[in-house]
C-alpha cells in the first residue's frame, strides 16, 4: 500500500510542460496558484456552490406542474363492478393557489352514483385556494426561500474555506523560507569558522599561537556544524510540510531538494495576498463573508419562524371547479355545472404549534447573540492585527540594524585578531552574538509575514492574481 502510494507521487521537476515553473525557484505567488487550482480542499470548497445549486433546484421542484392519474377497475364472475379513470393536471403558484384541470371517465354495474359521468367523460377546470395556513407562506415557499439563502450562505462559506487553505499554505511557505535562510546563516558562519581554524593551525605551527588555540578553534567549528545539522533537519521538515499543499491533477507533488523559495518576500507578500494599501478604515464588517454567512443563517431562521407562526392559523381550503362534458366548447362552461368544496381544521389547544414557534424564536435570538459576539471578536482581531503590523515593521528595522552592527563588530574584532590584539574567545563570543542577531532578524520577519497572512485571513480576501 505504501509502495503504491509512493510510486504515484510526482516531483516538482516532473510536472507537465504546460505548467509554467521555474527550474529551481518556487515563488510565493506561483506556489499559492498551485494550491488554489489543485489542492483537494480548494476543490472541495467549490463543491459548496454545486451543493447549494442542487438544493435550489430541488426546492424549485415544489412548484413544478404535476399530472396525477388514478385508475381503478373491478371484475368479478363476469360482472364489471366498476371501471374508474381520473386524471388531473395541477399548476402550483407562489402563494397558496393551485390551478388544475382534470377529466373523469367512469362506468360499471355497481358504480357509485356520485361518480356517474357522461359517456364521453366529464371534464373540469378550477382552482384550489388556501385561505388560512399556506396562503402567504407554506412549506414549498419556505423551502425555496431557504434554498436561495442557503446558496448565498454557501458562497460565503466557500470564500472562507478557500481563504483558510491559502492562509495555512502561506504559513507553511514562510516557515520554509525562514528555514532555508537559517541554513544559509549557519553555512556562512561555519565557513568563516573553518577559515579561522586553518589560520590558527598555521599560526600554531609557526609558533605565533598556542596549541590550545587550535583546540578552541576546532570546538567553534564543531559547534557551528552541530547548529547547521539542526538547521538542515528543520529545513527538511518545513519542506515536507510545504509538500502537503502541493498537488497536481489529484496527485501529491513532492518538493525536490533543488527547489528553493524566492530570495525576498517583503516586496511581494502584500501584492500576492491582496493586503497592499488595506487600512483599518476600509474594513467593512457587514461585507465580511463570516458575517454574511451568519446573517443568511439568521434569515433562514426567520423564514422558519414565519412558517411556524403561520401554523397557528386554521386550515381552510376552498376548491371550485367548472364541469363540462365537452372540453373543446367553451360555451358549455357555466356556473350551473360545478363541483366545490370547503375543508376546515384547527387544533383546539395549538400546544404543538405554539411550542414550535417559541423554539424558532429562541433559535433566532441565539443566532443574534452569536452574530453580535462574532462581530466584536472580528473587529477586535482586525484592529489587533493592524497594531501588530506596525510593531513588527518597527521591530524588523531594529533587528536589521542590530544584525548589521553586530556584523561590523565581528569584522572589527577579526581585524584585531589578525593583528594579535584579540583572542579566539572574544571572536567566538562576537560570532555567537551575530548568530543570535541573524536568527532574531529572521524571527521578526516571520512574525511580520505571519501578521500579513493573519490580515489576509481575517479579511477573507480573495485575490485574483494567482
Amino acid at each position: 500500500m505504501e509502495a503504491s502510494s509512493l510510486s504515484r507521487k510526482q516531483t516538482l521537476q516532473q510536472v507537465p510542460s504546460q505548467v509554467k515553473l521555474d527550474s529551481t525557484v518556487l515563488g510565493f505567488q506561483e506556489f499559492l496558484g498551485y494550491v488554489k487550482r489543485h489542492h483537494p480542499v480548494a476543490k472541495q470548497a467549490e463543491l459548496l456552490i454545486e451543493e447549494s445549486q442542487a438544493n435550489l433546484l430541488r426546492a424549485r421542484g415544489g412548484f413544478d406542474p404535476k399530472i396525477e392519474v388514478d385508475y381503478r377497475r373491478k371484475d368479478f364472475k363476469g360482472t364489471e363492478y366498476y371501471d374508474e379513470l381520473s386524471g388531473v393536471f395541477k399548476i402550483p403558484t407562489w402563494y397558496g393557489v393551485e390551478f388544475k384541470a382534470g377529466a373523469d371517465r367512469n362506468e360499471g354495474t355497481f358504480l357509485d352514483p356520485s361518480l356517474t359521468v357522461p359517456e364521453d367523460g366529464l371534464f373540469s377546470a378550477g382552482v384550489q385556494v388556501d385561505l388560512g395556513q399556506g396562503l402567504w407562506i407554506n412549506e414549498r415557499m419556505a423551502t425555496l426561500r431557504k434554498a436561495r439563502l442557503f446558496e448565498k450562505q454557501n458562497a460565503a462559506q466557500r470564500d472562507l474555506q478557500a481563504n483558510e487553505i491559502l492562509y495555512e499554505a502561506s504559513l507553511a511557505y514562510f516557515e520554509w523560507w525562514r528555514a532555508t535562510r537559517e541554513v544559509r546563516v549557519f553555512q556562512q558562519i561555519l565557513e568563516a569558522a573553518r577559515i579561522r581554524e586553518r589560520g590558527v593551525i598555521i599560526s600554531a605551527r609557526e609558533g605565533d599561537k598556542a596549541d590550545i588555540d587550535t583546540v578552541e578553534a576546532g570546538i567553534a567549528v564543531q559547534s557551528r556544524q552541530l547548529s547547521l545539522e539542526q538547521a538542515l533537519v528543520d529545513e527538511v521538515k518545513s519542506r515536507l510540510k510545504l509538500s502537503n499543499y502541493l498537488w497536481l491533477d489529484g496527485v501529491p507533488v513532492e518538493l525536490q531538494e533543488a527547489v528553493v523559495p524566492q530570495e525576498t518576500l517583503e516586496g511581494s507578500i502584500d501584492v500576492v495576498l491582496g493586503v497592499l494599501g488595506v487600512s483599518l478604515d476600509q474594513f467593512n464588517m457587514q461585507n465580511h463573508p463570516k458575517i454574511l454567512a451568519l446573517n443568511f443563517k439568521l434569515d433562514q431562521l426567520e423564514v422558519d419562524r414565519q412558517l411556524k407562526a403561520n401554523k397557528l392559523l386554521p386550515k381552510i381550503t376552498v376548491d371550485y371547479n367548472f364541469l363540462t362534458p365537452d372540453w373543446d366548447q367553451v360555451n358549455t362552461i357555466t356556473q350551473d355545472n360545478y363541483k366545490a368544496g370547503l375543508t376546515f381544521a384547527y387544533p383546539i389547544f395549538t400546544r404543538k404549534e405554539r411550542g414550535d414557534l417559541r423554539l424558532s424564536k429562541i433559535k433566532i435570538q441565539d443566532a443574534r447573540y452569536g452574530l453580535q459576539a462574532e462581530s466584536l471578536i472580528l473587529q477586535n482581531k482586525v484592529s489587533s492585527i493592524f497594531a501588530q503590523l506596525e510593531s513588527y515593521q518597527r521591530q524588523q528595522d531594529i533587528a536589521s540594524t542590530l544584525a548589521d552592527n553586530t556584523m561590523r563588530m565581528l569584522q572589527a574584532e577579526n581585524r584585531r585578531f589578525e593583528l594579535g590584539d584579540s583572542s579566539l574567545f572574544i571572536i567566538n563570543s562576537r560570532e555567537v552574538k551575530l548568530i543570535e542577531a541573524r536568527l532574531k532578524q529572521l524571527e521578526v520577519q516571520l512574525k511580520l509575514f505571519t501578521a500579513k497572512a493573519d490580515l489576509f485571513r481575517s479579511l477573507v480576501l480573495q485575490p485574483e492574481n494567482f
